[in-house]
């Protein structure tokens, strides 16, 4: 038994797994009373298991081990089949909708989007947790290829800081680590970091609970901010009962998708001190800091007609609601406090979502559930410009910070450079896609960002009027699905997928 597991290719796993988790909402089904919904989820599940062990049994065959590429093609292949099949039970659950609607939902799920393109009182709680856990196992996808798969070839972030000095030669990191077999990589992977997925997830739940939040919302919470999915039943956040105890717990569980090291190795001082060496985590304190702060004392540039000025409790709200969504959407959750309005009325900005924009094109950290830009090829950016600007003051000068400092200042800010540039070009894209279809120029570029960056919850706060993807028309749903997946993938990875070297290899 173990060797018929072992030897399963990467898709039939992916199978496996879908078909398994269909079991978990059959239960919780039975036992909520929503019989006719577990059944749907338990007929659904039985038949891809037994279809992923007829699958299973035929390629028992031996045949060529699979390789970093193949693995790559699966794993861009699966955003694009696995959607039908986890929107099979939902589509039967939900009823009286057409199937594209399931589809958006579900590759909205899978990516870790989180669009919502139902309203949450059509859906039951079984559904609801469907959606939760589809976006749970979508970051988990994410969590595991991006070791696996994505470290080797030197993309998903890691281009940034991809060599090594090994006896006076630099050295790329696809070649020293070419000697592992991608598939022990990913079953290695997979079981050392789906212990730490799945017990951070309990814990965060566990906590809500603690203060006061449902069970059901609270597990499904959980999970959407272990994966960034921003994915809730009740529509949010905000005016849920744990109130500010419960935006903190879960701003202290957004740290995750700001750094891979994190969740590294060791405990104590030795992970205080790898922290605060983090490029990342430095970044996203800036940004968790600076912009907070600038709203925050706009009150007294701009809005001076405000009449609040000596209340201290709107003023930690205001201050509050920054902080959290602030930070909510660089990871690309999209949580929005419940003080969130108080914010907005305290800064007195007309517009505040394009500060949102701006933080979801930033992006979390590299190998982490968030999406966007990600914060390592910002940081690169930023200190090639810092050194172009010294080197204008100081033509012959000579920058320190080592050879990886050098390394990210240099070929680091060159693929960083190249990926903001590719991402610009798929949001032109995808823009002037969606413009094709009737939408206008506000509403196309929403959708844009909030699908590339895989932030669905962008499209209620961005503009002056949330935009519905129930509501677009069924070539622009395919659109927005098509950039989910590109989002999370990333354009580079689909460049280097179809690069013909990159096959012959």
């Amino acid at each position: 038994m173990a060797a018929y597991f072992r030897n399963l290719p990467f898709f039939t796993v992916l199978l496996f797994a879908s078909g398994v988790a269909m079991l978990l909402p059959a239960v919780v089904g039975t036992y909520l009373g929503y019989y006719a919904t577990a059944r749907d989820f338990f007929y659904v599940g039985a038949m891809v298991i037994m279809a992923a062990c007829l699958i299973g049994f035929a390629s028992q065959t031996p045949r060529r081990k699979p390789s970093e590429r193949s693995h790559l093609a699966t794993v861009f292949l699966a955003y694009l089949w696995m959607p039908v099949v986890l929107a099979w039970p939902m589509d039967q659950a939900v009823g009286n909708t057409r199937f594209i609607n399931v589809y958006l939902d579900m590759a909205s799920a899978l990516t870790t989007t989180g669009a919502e393109v139902f309203e949450p009182t059509r859906l039951d709680p079984v559904v609801h947790l469907w959606r939760g856990l589809v976006g749970w196992m979508g970051g988990l996808l994410i969590w595991i290829t991006a070791f696996a798969v994505l470290a080797p070839l030197n993309l998903g972030g890691y281009e940034v800081t991809s060599e090594a000095n090994i006896q006076g030669q630099v050295v790329k990191a696809r070649g020293q680590m070419r000697a592992a077999d991608a598939s022990e990589r990913l079953r290695k992977h997979a079981l050392r970091l789906t212990p730490i997925y799945l017990g951070l997830t309990v814990v965060l739940a566990l906590a809500m609970i603690a203060v006061g939040e449902e069970p059901l919302v609270a597990a499904i919470h959980a999970m959407s901010t272990l994966a960034t999915s921003g994915i809730s039943p009740v529509g949010g956040i905000d005016g849920r009962p744990t109130g500010v105890m419960g935006e903190a717990l879960i701003l202290i569980f957004f740290v995750f998708a700001l750094s891979r090291r994190t969740y590294a190795s060791g405990i104590g001082r030795e992970l205080r001190e790898r922290l605060t060496k983090d490029r990342e985590i430095r970044l996203a304190i800036f940004a968790g800091i600076v912009l907070p702060t600038l709203l925050f004392a706009r009150h007294w540039l701009g809005a001076l007609e405000v009449d609040e000025l000596a209340d201290g409790r709107a003023a930690l709200e205001a201050l509050w609601g920054s902080v959290f969504t602030v930070v909510s959407f660089l990871t690309t959750t999209g949580f929005v406090s419940d003080n969130w309005g108080a914010a907005r009325d305290w800064s007195g900005l007309q517009s505040p979502g394009l500060l949102l924009v701006g933080l979801v094109l930033m992006g979390g950290g590299v190998a982490t559930t968030a999406g966007g830009v990600k914060l390592l090829r910002v940081y690169a950016l930023y200190k090639h410009g810092v050194r172009e600007i010294g080197k204008l003051v100081y033509p012959h000068s000579v920058a320190g910070a080592g050879r990886l400092g050098r390394r990210i200042r240099r070929e680091g800010a060159y693929i960083a450079w190249v990926v903001f540039m590719l991402f610009v070009l798929s949001m032109a894209a995808v823009m002037v896609a969606l413009a094709l279809t009737g939408l206008s120029f506000e509403d196309a570029m929403i959708l844009s960002i909030a699908s590339l960056t895989t932030t669905g919850p962008l499209a209620s706060v961005a503009g002056e009027a949330p935009v519905s993807f129930f509501a677009l028309s069924d070539a622009a749903k395919l659109i927005c699905a098509a950039a989910m997946i590109v989002g999370r993938i990333e354009t580079l990875v689909l460049i280097a997928l179809f690069n013909p070297s990159f096959w012959r290899d």
